[in-house]
């Protein structure tokens, strides 16, 4: 069954990728049944260009809000300004195998991957992806 992301939300991610180029963009990823809403956040990471990091009190937050009966988070999304939507050695090497989805962006590709203990680099399988 494939992954149905907001046609808005695949907007949103590929304009904040856009415009954070050459950097990297990043953010969090809402929803039940698939991917309802994202967020952009600041990439605070101390090599953007080459990794990101989302900034950890927007993810503090997000998971607050999510156990007083917010919005789920099921994930994260990034760019890739390279043009390579794949998952990278290093975004294998930050991910924790916790089931959670990661969105990469390059360009006009946009690709999903579940984190987990096998697969690309023995860290992501990959989602299909159905715009809705």
């Amino acid at each position: 069954m494939a992954l149905r992301i907001s046609s808005c939300v695949i907007a949103l991610i590929q304009r904040a990728a856009a415009d954070a180029a050459p950097l990297e963009a990043c953010g969090l990823l809402f929803g039940a049944d698939g991917v309802e809403r994202a967020s952009v956040e600041a990439n605070v990471a101390d090599d953007p260009a080459r990794r990101f990091e989302i900034d950890p009190g927007a993810l503090i937050a997000a998971l607050r809000a999510e156990r007083g009966g917010g919005e789920r988070v099921i994930g994260y999304w990034h760019s890739h300004p390279s043009g390579d939507s794949t998952p990278s050695t290093t975004d294998a090497a930050m991910a924790a195998a916790d089931g959670k989805l990661w969105v990469i962006v390059a360009g006009d590709a946009v690709t999903a991957w579940r984190a987990g203990a096998r697969g690309l680099h023995g860290r992501f399988e990959r989602v299909e992806v159905e715009s809705s």
